[in-house]
């Protein structure tokens, strides 16, 4: 059973990526997370658009692809609506854009070291960044919990699957395999997650 908060994102991630499919270029120019470009003072590429500070959510509606937006919305299903249903809407609320906007700041931070650098500015979309940080609460609060994996169709439990996931995108990230692919976001969105989840806890433990 779909639970109110996760539904309506689904829909709006729905509705953002039809719209895509017509004015996807404009959508992704205005509302896609392009770097802020804050100390160098190299002109932005051709293509290439400001950073505006809606961005740092509005990212997180846009997908690139039919199997990009399927993945993420099945993630977000699988282990959204189960902490929706222990946390309530309001803290889940909360939760998953805080680890939206924080995988948008570690990407930011990434880019901008990327163009001193010399590297190109590049556009980042989709909803992993809070997907991320879900999976990351999903291990933490049910560690124990079989997932059956979709890649290979194989069980296994939450908590190895948090740890290898996060592993592969650290080693991605660092290495630079996969280009494209926002590894620092997720681990920006995983880190957020961790960083709430542990104060939550400290905070228990305090009083």
């Amino acid at each position: 059973m779909l639970t109110p908060v996760v539904r309506t994102l689904l829909v709006l991630n729905g509705l953002v990526f039809l719209a895509e499919l017509t004015y996807g270029r404009a959508l992704i120019d205005w509302f896609a997370l392009w770097p802020y470009d804050l100390f160098s003072s190299a002109p932005l590429e051709a293509g290439a658009q400001p950073f505006w500070p809606w961005q740092v959510v509005t990212y997180a509606f846009l997908h690139g692809s039919f199997l990009h937006i399927f993945l993420n919305m099945y993630a977000l299903w699988l282990f959204g609506t189960r902490l929706e249903y222990v946390w309530g809407e309001r803290r889940f609320t909360i939760y998953y854009f805080s680890c939206v906007i924080g995988a948008a700041a570690t990407q930011l931070i990434v880019s901008e070291i990327s163009l001193l650098q010399g590297g190109e500015a590049y556009p980042v979309l989709g909803a992993s960044g809070g997907v991320f940080g879900l999976l990351l609460a999903f291990g933490l609060l049910f560690p124990e919990t079989e997932l059956l994996l979709l890649f290979p169709p194989i069980p296994i439990k939450a908590k190895w699957f948090v740890l290898g996931y996060g592993a592969i995108e650290l080693f991605a990230g660092v290495t630079g395999t996969e280009e494209g692919v926002a590894h620092f976001a997720h681990l920006g969105g995983m880190l957020t997650g961790w960083v709430l989840l542990s104060y939550r806890r400290r905070g228990r433990r305090g009083r």
